[in-house]
């Protein structure tokens, strides 16, 4: 009847979502929810993830470093949604990436090195809030 037919055209509308995961595909303007300083030597971001949020895909171009304020599980998604890895990051931690060609590469041992653009998601059951610098070539 004509109920099933208009549901069929919304479900249509609706964005697919590649896997279960990683759906931040959207891109968003930088590499934390907010831009809280900006001078001719450094950008410092907050970036807030509350439990079960997927942060927007994002592509990293300057070496960075994080300091995490609330600590919690995080996966982390490749640039075409795909899961890469779950990380355990914990507060008060602090580490440093830099980027190498299209990949990230961190200070801290056992880290993964990471696509630049990427996203996360913030599978823990704790809000995750990190302080992101980043440092102007």
């Amino acid at each position: 009847g004509l109920k099933s037919g208009i549901k069929g055209l919304a479900d249509k509308k609706r964005l697919p979502i590649g896997n279960e995961h990683c759906n931040g595909l959207a891109s968003m303007a930088g590499v934390g929810t907010q831009k809280v300083f900006e001078d001719d030597r450094v950008i410092v971001w907050h970036l807030d993830l509350e439990p079960g949020e997927q942060g927007e895909r994002h592509t990293h171009t300057l070496d960075y470093v994080i300091r995490i304020l609330s600590g919690s599980t995080l996966e982390v998604c490749g640039p075409d949604g795909e899961l890469l890895d779950t990380v355990e990051l914990e507060a008060g931690g602090a580490t440093s990436f830099q980027i190498q060609g299209d990949q990230i590469v961190s200070d801290r041992p056992g880290y993964p090195a990471v696509p630049a653009t990427h996203s996360a998601r913030n599978v823990g059951a704790n809000r995750f809030r990190e302080v992101l610098i980043e440092f102007k070539k």
